[in-house]
């Protein structure tokens, strides 16, 4: 997903799960869902008027799972100051003092700066989609533009992972899957869904983020798996 829409300072990653509780409301009781998703239906209702969902505050214990998945994904190279920030991007709420605590507690340190170890492999001979959308975010029909967007999800089981698949136009949710590793299949089952739902016409986007540091990555087989949607029917939905 773009990095515009990936930046939304506003409960960045609850907003994704308020579209993906509006998709399920029908189904399943508000109440219910909003328990699953740890938020408020309070929070949801607010959303769906249009205000400002509030953020989430996890506690010690979710927190300090959150911090040794972020601890494992960076390879052990964040200190508390680092460590909040990332916190603080993914959409919760956290002070460095509370971090640095329960970092401190449960022997979890940053390692000494070593050589740096790349972690989204470019060197492919695979073509670079160009930059079709150019910051573009209000197409003027459905099924034109899908961005996509990964989030976390807190469960009694430990976190998962959820990819959404958004039409640009009405921010419709038209695809998702949630997965407990952030795998290839994540992204292009969300995609595959999008497609069965929609039937796209040929010539529609997919639109997603490259990657940054503070900010969950599409793997680099993802890309790979997209690039071979290309030899497929599929292939509308690459643009």
């Amino acid at each position: 997903m773009s990095a515009s829409i990936m930046r939304l300072r506003e409960g960045r990653t609850i907003l994704v799960q308020f579209a993906w509780i509006d998709t399920q409301c029908r189904h399943y009781p508000l109440s219910a869902l909003c328990e699953v998703l740890c938020v408020s239906v309070n929070g949801y209702r607010a959303w769906k008027r249009g205000g400002t969902p509030e953020r989430q505050r996890l506690t010690d214990a979710q927190l300090l799972t959150l911090i040794r998945t972020v601890h494992a994904e960076v390879k052990g190279a964040y200190g508390s100051p680092r460590m909040t920030e990332e916190v603080r991007s993914r959409g919760f709420p956290a002070s460095k003092a509370r971090v640095e605590r329960l970092m401190s507690d449960n022997g979890i340190r940053a390692r000494h700066k070593r050589r740096y170890r790349v972690t989204t492999d470019s060197r492919h001979k695979l073509p670079v989609a160009p930059n079709v959308l150019n910051r573009n975010f209000t197409p003027a029909e459905p099924n034109q533009v899908f961005t996509s967007d990964i989030t976390y999800i807190w469960t009694d089981e430990g976190w998962l992972y959820l990819a959404v698949m958004l039409d640009l136009f009405n921010r419709e949710v038209v695809g998702w899957s949630v997965k407990p590793r952030m795998t290839a299949d994540l992204v292009t089952d969300a995609l595959t869904m999008a497609w069965f739902r929609r039937r796209p016409a040929p010539g529609v986007l997919h639109h997603s983020d490259r990657g940054s540091q503070r900010e969950p990555r599409i793997p680099a087989q993802a890309e790979l798996v997209r690039h071979a949607l290309l030899d497929e029917p599929q292939r509308q939905l690459l643009g």
